[in-house]
């Protein structure tokens, strides 16, 4: 771990440097490497701009293969019908709405990290909010797709649309499928434009830059003419902080909606208020885990480790840890309830959980989202880049299994032992699965290829050069780096070497 100096320079002697320690008076840099905003712009840029690597065309090859899983297993659903699937009674739910809540959640830490943490002034948050705000859109694609699989005739889903029809015919809006489809519609339109309307001044950044004439113009047209003029950045910024304001309350309500989805039945284990706001902190949780699995081998192999540093991969593990907290308080809520209630049906449910034919699934849940968070307490397993990995990962293998324990072994075990029925997934449901992630990372990997991977308007606004005296959100600027302002004499660097004031 490298040591930090009372004014600004990092030794560089290490792999990663340490820049999560404040000094007094110093706020640590949120942009290493003593950049200008020439060296920001050419830096990100450069991701975009450079020839395909083979690296790249691996792993979309890899993405690509999962996709193409996706297209045949659902053609032969499609083709044959949903009975392919292990569904049976009084198991109707099971992979097609486990994906499509863990999905949902996934996409939850891409509108904190974008407009929570926007409004709260979270300057860390400019270097990792494009991956955000990206992948919230490719979760939400994902997990669209099964409840529109699951009704069975995917061709009438526009039924679920309160549209006028030749039928006179309404949906019924007690329904949770329709509860769904208005809380992922209203997500995936505000988080489409959020993340589009922030990429508007990079995508004319790359449009400049561009060498080909169908660059150019692609880049030109989704840049909506941005020239960089002060009335420009004036409307961009009241836009930006709007669609924020509005974003805001979507971290919520979504997955409340989707909680509510089990919590207004009358099921042993579903029926509980406590399933808002569990699943809320599950789904930052989980949501934050993706950010970190994502951006650390991308920071690693794109070379953004001077943007997203040690500080921000830090302050993604506090959060998990905090988030992870709660989700292990709900889980212990959970069973006291069931235990404090001397309900019958629910505590035999939970004991059911623990020594039952699931049981596997339920320790697995408890083992990654209860005990692998609790090794984010040290510091060092913070700031070592793949032992956070490890952990994050582990978290979104426990957030799956969570939908898998809270559905199947609900729905397998109701009031009557006469209805009782053991579910296990067929291939179908396992390759549909794989086959999301296919979609998932296919989206991702294009993201990568094509369009800026970090907020370059954004990260420059936070860099001390910013800011009058060195600002306040980096540290002091380094006498090597000769378009700095060198703050303690009020003077320019070539002022301060010629001794003259400014």
């Amino acid at each position: 771990m490298s040591a930090i100096t009372p004014n600004y320079g990092y030794l560089r002697g290490s792999r990663e440097i340490d820049n999560t320690v404040d000094t007094p008076g110093h706020r640590a840099a949120l942009v290493l490497g003593n950049k200008t905003f020439h060296d920001v712009t050419e830096a990100i840029a450069n991701v975009a701009e450079r020839p395909t690597t083979n690296g790249w065309r691996v792993g979309f090859a890899l993405s690509l293969a999962l996709l193409g899983m996706l297209g045949v297993t659902l053609t032969y659903l499609v083709s044959t019908g949903i009975g392919v699937w292990g569904n049976n009674q009084p198991v109707a739910w099971a992979f097609g709405i486990i994906n499509f809540v863990f999905w949902v959640g996934i996409g939850h830490a891409g509108t904190l990290i974008s407009a929570i943490l926007f409004l709260f002034r979270q300057n860390w948050r400019t270097s990792i909010n494009r991956f955000a705000e990206a992948m919230t859109i490719f979760a939400v694609m994902c997990a669209g797709l099964f409840p529109l699989i699951h009704v069975g005739r995917p061709w009438l889903a526009y039924w679920l649309f309160p549209i006028p029809n030749q039928m006179s015919m309404w949906p019924q809006f007690r329904s949770p499928l329709l509860w769904d489809v208005f809380a992922v519609s209203t997500y995936a339109t505000v988080s489409i434009l959020f993340w589009y309307c922030g990429m508007i001044p990079d995508l004319a950044t790359l449009r400049d830059r561009a060498k080909s004439k169908l660059g150019q113009a692609l880049y030109g047209i989704f840049s909506l003419g941005w020239t960089g003029s002060s009335r420009h950045w004036v409307r961009y910024e009241r836009m930006y902080l709007l669609l924020a304001a509005l974003a805001t309350p979507l971290v919520l309500s979504v997955h409340s909606v989707v909680a509510f989805d089990f919590a207004v039945s009358q099921l042993p284990g579903w029926h509980t208020t406590i399933f808002p706001p569990y699943f809320v902190a599950g789904a930052v949780f989980g949501g934050f885990a993706m950010v970190l699995c994502l951006a650390i081998p991308a920071r690693a192999y794109l070379g953004l480790r001077d943007f997203i540093t040690m500080r921000h991969l830090e302050n993604m593990a506090k959060i998990m840890l905090a988030t992870g907290l709660i989700v292990g308080y709900a889980y212990a809520t959970e069973f006291w309830t069931a235990w404090y209630s001397k309900d019958h049906y629910e505590q035999s449910l939970f004991l059911f959980r623990l020594t039952g034919p699931y049981a596997w699934a339920v320790w697995t849940m408890l083992f990654c989202n209860v005990v692998a968070p609790q090794f984010l307490w040290i510091k060092r397993i913070r700031t070592n880049a793949w032992t956070l990995w490890l952990v994050a990962l582990f978290a979104n293998i426990g957030m799956w299994f969570e939908r898998f324990v809270i559905i199947v072994t609900s729905l397998n075990r109701d009031f009557l032992p006469s209805s009782w029925h053991i579910y296990w997934p067929t291939w179908v449901d396992i390759c549909m699965l794989a086959g999301s992630f296919g979609l998932f990372f296919t989206c991702f990997m294009l993201f990568l290829r094509f369009l800026p991977v970090v907020a370059i308007a954004e990260v420059k606004a936070v860099m001390p050069q910013a800011h009058a005296h060195g600002g306040h959100d980096g540290a002091k600027p380094s006498k090597e780096d000769h378009s700095d302002y060198w703050p303690e004499e009020g003077l320019s660097y070539a002022q301060h070497k010629a001794g003259q004031k400014k």
